[in-house]
């Protein structure tokens, strides 16, 4: 089943296991050559089927070692192998890939791979993968990763994952974790590797070098951060976290699994942007461990994420949770009241709304049962749906277990009418 938001990404009739990557890039060129594997298991019997790769070559496709015609326009490599393949069957696709990366356009602008002024970004949410390496691109279609990325010094090579190895100028990482294409992501440039805590999660900043003095700052708290998220949120999902500073503006930053990029201009030496760091590491429990079955739930990744901002800024003693919820409802009741949280519409599902009411519903959720049940419930929430999708129905039955009063009235007012409710008194 495809994305109802998104029709033309992602493919039936299999469920990617797993995939390994074998890529050379050339920074100067800005061309890439790619050897793909992907293990997958038939769901339905097979006499073809697709997967999603933007504008390269395919020079071989291989289907359990034979060679498969198969058709490459439109975003689609369409493969037929030699011999149908039985339902439930486990089966391999290998394809050879080269050509000039370029991010996937549309309503949201370039997404995916793009050029650096000296280096190079992945940013795939919420369909550009394919702009790097052949995918099922579906946020449900979860699979582990192994990435050897070759890129010639002096440039630093991170992929999302765990490294294992470097050889030269091959670096090879592992992410084991079940991970969703758009959330796998390439970043290339001539950064320094800075620690930002000692001891718990290994966490590490991936910087320019002139701009070390000022991330020291900017992201000295860091370590804090992780410790109230673990402590809000339950342990970290992943085993390690990397934030990448690239030497270039971006608009706004972006996560991916294990990782955040920033842009340049998010590093002032004031600390003005660290509602977005927590922003960005709250996207690890929601959105990279817990993530959408589909894009209508994106609130439960936009919206958890900015009320982890409003967490963080109570916790650090910064203006509380209560007093960010009612500015922010202040700010909302100004406003035309034009969308349905739990199902905001392609064209809607990056609005701010979503973002500013979803948090809200979170607090009014929060000021309705207690503190004690809603941090309970987030805990919950995190570690019985950790690696696996989830949707807004499953959030409202999590929700009913911890309540002890009636909440189906608030949860429908907040997600399902385009009113805006008023923020409840504690315990009504």
């Amino acid at each position: 089943m495809t994305d109802p938001y998104l029709p033309k990404s992602g493919n039936g009739g299999y469920r990617a296991l797993h995939y390994e990557l074998e890529l050379d890039y050339r920074v100067i060129t800005n061309r890439l050559a790619g050897k793909a594997v992907i293990t997958s298991r038939a769901v339905q019997p097979l006499a073809r089927f697709a997967l999603d790769l933007g504008r390269f070559r395919v020079a071989d496709v291989r289907v359990d070692g034979r060679r498969a015609t198969f058709t490459h326009r439109a975003g689609k490599l369409r493969i037929k192998p030699e011999k149908p393949i039985g339902h439930g069957t486990i089966f391999q696709t290998e394809i050879r890939y080269a050509g000039t990366p370029v991010p996937v356009s549309g309503r949201w602008g370039d997404i995916g791979w793009d050029e650096l002024t000296d280096g190079a970004l992945v940013a795939s949410q919420p369909n550009g993968a394919p702009s790097w390496f052949p995918c099922n691109d579906r946020p449900a279609d979860k699979a582990s990763f192994l990435v050897s990325l070759t890129v010639a010094a002096p440039y630093t090579a991170l992929v999302t994952g765990d490294l294992i190895s470097r050889r030269r100028d091959t670096w090879v990482y592992e992410r084991n974790e079940p991970t969703s294409p758009y959330l796998m992501s390439v970043q290339i440039g001539r950064y320094e590797l800075v620690e930002l805590a000692t001891g718990g999660v290994p966490q590490w900043a991936a910087v320019p070098h002139r701009l070390r003095p000022i991330l020291g700052h900017d992201l000295g708290r860091h370590g804090e951060i992780m410790t109230a998220m673990e402590a809000l949120f339950g342990p970290y999902p992943f085993r390690e976290y990397v934030v990448v500073v690239a030497d270039d503006d971006l608009d706004d930053p972006i996560e991916a699994q294990g990782m955040a990029v920033f842009g340049r201009n998010h590093l002032d030496g004031r600390r003005t942007h660290e509602r977005l760091v927590a922003h960005e590491l709250a996207h690890q429990w929601f959105g990279n461990s817990l993530t959408v079955a589909d894009w209508r739930h994106i609130w439960l990744n936009e919206g958890f994420a900015t009320y982890a901002e409003w967490l963080w800024s109570a916790v650090s003693g910064g203006p509380s949770a209560d007093a960010l919820a009612t500015e922010w409802h202040a700010r909302l009741a100004r406003q035309r009241a034009d969308v349905i949280i739990s199902d905001p519409g392609v064209g809607r599902m990056f609005d701010p709304l979503v973002y500013k009411r979803g948090a809200l519903t979170l607090h009014a959720l929060r000021t309705r049962i207690g503190d004690a049940a809603f941090f309970a419930l987030l805990r919950s929430w995190a570690a019985e749906h950790e690696h696996g999708t989830v949707t807004t129905d499953e959030f409202r039955a999590h929700a009913r277990r911890f309540a002890r009063v009636p909440i189906d009235d608030l949860l429908t007012a907040w997600l399902d009418r385009t009113e805006l409710p008023a923020l409840p008194i504690f315990g009504l």
